[in-house]
């Protein structure tokens, strides 16, 4: 079982949704490889996380990658902020993971392990870390990285949050919310809820398959605020308690006021599904994460697309390079540098790449994989490793999983690289 149905479907599902993404050459910055399944708001820091199996940490100052990140062994569909800059990630492998304040090295600072099946949501609270899995079971962590197991949902728990009063909440694919502590379900819909958020004014509101968003008392009084038609998967609720954000497989996004919960706007994207929403502190910018890979920026109160991260400080081709090749190396822009003035990135500087042993550039710290150094870079390892995608050819790499297909577009970005990187 899954958000809106068993897990086979869903793994089909998911992975037309990034057959049916845009290319790796999309005229326009792409950091994941895949769908951004989720977004947090840390002091000065973006994370987001996808189906590709990265979390990448940005600078909201530069708008630039700051590390990216490969340790779970499969999707990442969780991310929660924590206090001191840190941020938890949790994954399809089952495994939660604490970064510390420089990701860099790849490794996270703790590990919890316990969970039976894939990690769908995070929530923290006064030192703890709220889990909720498809395992069937939320789980409480404390600080020494035990945890408390809660158990009473019929079948995968989707999404968990503390309460303002600090009670846990969660939402199961049995279609209802449970509090932890007393243990109690409060409210059942009988359709799955794939999302769940708590109001700064001691309400809840939770989403789920059939497309409604609801919000819910603390009696239990429930109240349908809007209907999307399509399945909501995310929800986001700013500090202040006056905007809502509900994300849609639809491809949109619904912002509404609170507290009466009013429509204001539909933030109207690419048309493919949105995964993941967060704001920003100020209370008004919006982050979402969806199906076309792109983290997007909008301005919720006015109802205005600002634009994709990455973008603000992209720069027209050199003279002399090759236009079409430059437009694909944008896909790769976000982590690589193409001269060794610029120095490394999220990822190494190109400079110099061809002809240069996999691994070697001073001063990046390379996953144990590519530190090995058996790869020599050239124009058909370099087609090799967008072909058969960074997964396969240098397997435990940091790098996104991206695959470029269109054989026009390899030309050029092989053509580009050869005139840039010199």
């Amino acid at each position: 079982m899954g958000w809106f149905g068993g897990a086979k479907p869903l793994r089909v599902f998911l992975l037309l949704l990034t057959l049916a993404a845009p290319a790796l050459a999309q005229d326009r910055a792409i950091a994941h490889g895949g769908p951004v399944r989720a977004l947090a708001i840390a002091p000065g820091m973006l994370v987001s996380a996808g189906f590709d199996q990265s979390v990448i940490f940005w600078d909201l100052a530069t708008e630039r990658a700051r590390a990216v990140v490969r340790w779970h062994a499969g999707a990442v569909n969780a991310l929660v902020a924590l206090p001191g800059g840190r941020v938890a990630s949790g994954g399809e492998d089952g495994r939660i993971a604490v970064w510390g304040g420089d990701p860099r090295d790849g490794a996270p600072e703790r590990v919890l392990l316990g969970h039976d099946g894939p990690v769908a949501g995070l929530a923290a609270r006064d030192g703890l870390i709220a889990s909720a899995s498809w395992d069937g079971t939320v789980r409480l962590w404390g600080l020494d990285g035990t945890a408390r197991v809660l158990e009473g949902h019929r079948g995968n728990v989707n999404a968990v949050t503390f309460r303002a009063d600090g009670v846990l909440v969660s939402a199961g694919f049995d279609g209802t919310l449970r509090a932890w502590g007393p243990d109690e379900v409060f409210a059942s819909f009988g359709l799955p809820q794939n999302a769940l958020v708590a109001l700064p004014d001691g309400r809840l509101a939770a989403a789920g398959v059939d497309g409604t968003v609801r919000v819910i008392g603390r009696d239990g009084a429930v109240r349908e605020v809007l209907s999307l038609g399509r399945p909501v998967v995310a929800l986001a609720v700013n500090g202040s308690g006056t905007l809502l954000a509900a994300a849609s497989l639809g491809g949109s996004v619904a912002v509404l006021g609170l507290p009466e919960g009013r429509l204001l706007h539909t933030l109207d994207g690419p048309g493919t599904p949105v995964w993941s929403a967060a704001f920003d502190a100020d209370g008004r910018t919006l982050w979402t994460g969806g199906a076309d890979r792109r983290v997007r920026r909008w301005d919720a109160l006015a109802g205005r697309a600002i634009g994709p991260v990455g973008e603000a400080e992209e720069a027209a081709p050199m003279a002399g390079l090759d236009p079409h090749g430059a437009r694909v190396f944008r896909a790769c822009a976000a982590c690589h540098a193409l001269t060794a003035e610029s120095g490394n990135m999220a990822g190494p500087t190109l400079h110099g790449l061809f002809g240069r042993r996999m691994g070697s550039v001073a001063g990046y710290a390379y996953s144990a994989r590519l530190a090995r150094g058996d790869i020599v870079w050239t124009p058909e390892t370099v087609a090799d490793l967008f072909t058969l995608g960074p997964d396969v050819v240098t397997p435990g790499t940091k790098m996104p999983v991206q695959r470029l297909e269109n054989a026009a577009d390899m030309a050029a970005l092989l053509r580009f690289l050869e005139q840039a990187t010199r």
